[in-house]
């Protein structure tokens, strides 16, 4: 009985701790402290808690033009420095990896002078507020790719575990040949016709409305579901709040306080519509709107091919629906697959079957990803290159659009 006792108190016993074996730090500066800001923050903070990653993430110093704003930042996020400037901020020893979350206006010039700078850069989309910017920031990174320097735009939805599974099941044939692709990114903060004029809804700062803020993310799924680019586009675009009440003090994530005397112009599309075909000739129906009353963050994505088909919703992110066309017609019919299981992506580092993520783990996975192509020197995706294919989407729906939605091609 003694040795039953003894062998069951060692197996009892805390495993002798032993020391994780030390990885290389990877210091992380950060443009931008607001909403995009604290959810990288989040992201940069976690990842390497939960995935076993060949370099450690050290949020080394976050950047802001407003002092007291930026060092609460800081200190909310776990930043170890602040900075006022984004020069200073690139400039600094600590800092390998730069992290732009800022207005569109801004993205070219900060993730170009970072790049020339050696460092490796991420940011978020859309890419630029034009093709021109687009153009020369994936320039800048071709040749800092030739020094060893990656760079990657910020499409955090292509980590959702179901849109990356689908992804998986497209890619390994089960649709077939595809026929159709559906997207809408459906959003209401801007039905109140009083909300104030936040960044968002100025041209000159974030290059287009709904179209840029909503439809790159779903022109990019699009085009990284069915594995091919969209070669033309047919559009039309409206604004229905042509002007909006000025805004007071900062904006606080979508909106802020609106002034009660001053009103300026609205310079975006509230909402944008468009057809599209992609290279293979599968053709692809498109919505972005931030005025459609009551859906919060519905991104609904549906593609249909000769084998079966998949549907998603953002807003039950850990499920996808799927239907196998070669199942006989008394049994076939959409299923859904709950996608919280360890064989699916990005979920062996997580929780146990059943028990879903949220939002803020796209950016989870998101660092995880660039922290591990920074360590094995592979090229990370989306790429800037791939984030100038949807400019040049963006672009074409533009012009579509203004021309009274002719057919406008997509330059590749």
């Amino acid at each position: 009985m003694a040795r039953r006792e003894e062998t069951d108190q060692q197996a009892a016993a805390p495993p002798t701790h032993r020391p994780a074996p030390s990885v290389p730090v990877l210091g992380v500066g950060m443009v931008g402290y607001a909403f995009m800001g604290a959810a990288h923050s989040q992201g940069w903070r976690t990842a390497g808690h939960v995935f076993d990653l060949p370099m450690r993430p050290a949020l080394a110093a976050i950047c802001g033009r407003d002092r007291a704003a930026v060092d609460a930042a800081a200190a909310r996020h776990g930043w170890a420095a602040a900075e006022t400037d984004w020069r200073a901020l690139i400039a600094r020893d600590d800092v390998e990896l730069v992290d732009i979350c800022t207005p569109g206006d801004s993205h070219a010039e900060i993730a170009i002078a970072a790049l020339e700078a050696g460092k490796h850069v991420l940011c978020e989309k859309p890419l630029a507020n034009t093709v021109a910017e687009a153009e020369a920031m994936t320039e800048a990174a071709e040749r800092a790719a030739a020094r060893g320097q990656v760079a990657m735009v910020g499409f955090n939805y292509r980590r959702v575990p179901a849109i990356a599974y689908a992804r998986q099941l497209i890619a390994g044939g089960r649709l077939g040949t595809l026929r159709h692709v559906r997207a809408a990114y459906l959003q209401d903060w801007l039905v109140d016709p009083e909300s104030p004029l936040t960044w968002r809804l100025e041209r000159e700062r974030a290059g287009s409305g709904a179209l840029g803020d909503l439809g790159a993310h779903i022109v990019d799924l699009a085009q990284y579901l069915a594995g091919e680019p969209l070669v033309g586009v047919s559009a039309v675009s409206e604004t229905f709040v042509r002007e909006r009440p000025r805004l007071v003090g900062p904006s606080a994530g979508l909106s802020g306080t609106a002034d009660t005397a001053g009103r300026g112009a609205v310079t975006v599309d509230d909402a944008a519509l468009f057809t599209g075909r992609l290279a293979s000739g599968a053709l692809a129906s498109f919505e972005a709107t931030r005025m459609a009353a009551g859906r919060k963050n519905a991104l609904r994505l549906e593609i249909n091919g000769e084998l079966g088909s998949l549907a998603f919703d953002l807003e039950r992110l850990n499920e996808l629906s799927f239907h196998d066309h070669t199942e006989p017609a008394a049994t076939a019919g959409f299923r859904r697959v709950l996608v919280t299981e360890p064989q699916h992506p990005y979920l062996e580092a997580w929780w146990p079957p059943g028990h879903a993520l949220g939002y803020e783990h796209t950016f989870v996975h998101q660092a995880r990803d660039l922290v591990r192509a920074i360590a094995e020197g592979s090229a990370p995706a989306p790429s800037f290159a791939d984030g100038l294919q949807v400019q040049r989407v963006l672009a074409a729906v533009e012009e579509s659009a203004e021309k009274n939605s002719v057919h406008t091609p997509v330059v590749l």
